[in-house]
């Protein structure tokens, strides 16, 4: 049998778990898929001129999952993940989930000051991804539907940069991104902090995946403990370009992993808001629902 391979999600967790030997002490022979989805760019890098970036990326977390990835367990918003679950793409682990802050942002000198101002204003987010999903839902309390605008403007960092290049009028990030934004004195107009789901294919080990989550599950209970001790590893994924213009001592510790089940009631609550919005063309049967779609 091979390595187990992770693929980081732009958090701590893992790299935590890697330092005190977590992983090993649970007897997980295992490897990281450096080439994460979350932590690259698509549409921007720090030298792209901007006539050379496409006007939209209609291609996220959801397509990727759907095309397979080569890894034993991976992340992403916990709507695309029980959408590729669904689809046969994998299985959505049962038995944890995880929080991460976000939020929708301006420049300090927008005019765009509260959630209502954002009528009919195109949002930067990824396609089919938990910025996607989170700006809609963060924004419905404020806005008619038809009001709500999305852009979809590439990956996480991507949409960093095109903010801060003044080429969107606003962006919906999450974890680094948020502490990056919030430090370079850019204004959250609306918080979109949502769960995050975790994808495991048919073809991993489910006892090594268990030695995952009992890893994470330590990691998790370190950086509760001493999180300043650990935010030096969101440089393990940040673009040096950005890396060069924050300071991430005075990021927070992220996403956080509950160790708790993903219910049957979640899932179907997520499945029912996502068909409410025609997020989700699958039809949910016997054969896909929740006890296939979910690895409890």
């Amino acid at each position: 049998m091979g390595k187990f391979v992770i693929q980081p999600h732009v958090r701590l967790q893992e790299w935590v778990a890697e330092e005190h030997g977590h992983f090993t002490a649970e007897g997980l022979d295992y490897e990281f898929m450096r080439t994460g989805f979350a932590g690259a760019s698509r549409t921007t890098s720090a030298v792209q001129p901007a006539d050379s970036v496409p006007v939209e990326v209609r291609s996220g977390a959801f397509e990727d999952m759907q095309q397979g990835r080569t890894c034993d367990v991976s992340a992403a918003c916990h709507w695309a993940v029980n959408a590729a679950a669904t689809e046969g793409a994998g299985r959505m682990w049962g038995n944890a989930y995880s929080v991460s802050p976000a939020g929708i942002f301006v420049s300090a000198d927008s005019p765009h000051t509260r959630p209502e101002d954002l009528a009919g204003v195109p949002v930067a987010t990824s396609y089919h991804s938990g910025s996607h999903y989170s700006a809609i839902q963060g924004l419905e309390p404020f806005l008619e539907r038809d009001a709500i605008k999305v852009s979809f403007s590439g990956l996480p960092y991507d949409r960093v940069r095109l903010l801060m290049r003044g080429e969107v009028a606003a962006a919906n990030v999450f974890g680094a991104q948020y502490y990056m934004l919030e430090q370079l004195g850019y204004r959250k107009l609306v918080d979109t902090t949502f769960v995050m789901g975790f994808l495991v294919p048919g073809t991993a080990d489910l006892e090594d995946t268990r030695k995952y989550f009992r890893a994470l599950e330590k990691a998790q209970r370190d950086i509760d403990l001493e999180p300043e001790r650990y935010k030096k590893y969101w440089l393990r994924e940040m673009p040096e370009d950005l890396a060069e213009v924050v300071d991430v001592r005075r990021f927070g510790p992220g996403e956080r992993i509950v160790f708790e089940p993903y219910t049957r009631e979640m899932f179907d609550v997520t499945q029912r808001w996502m068909r409410s919005w025609d997020l989700l063309d699958v039809d949910v049967t016997a054969d896909n629902g929740f006890e296939q779609a979910v690895l409890a």
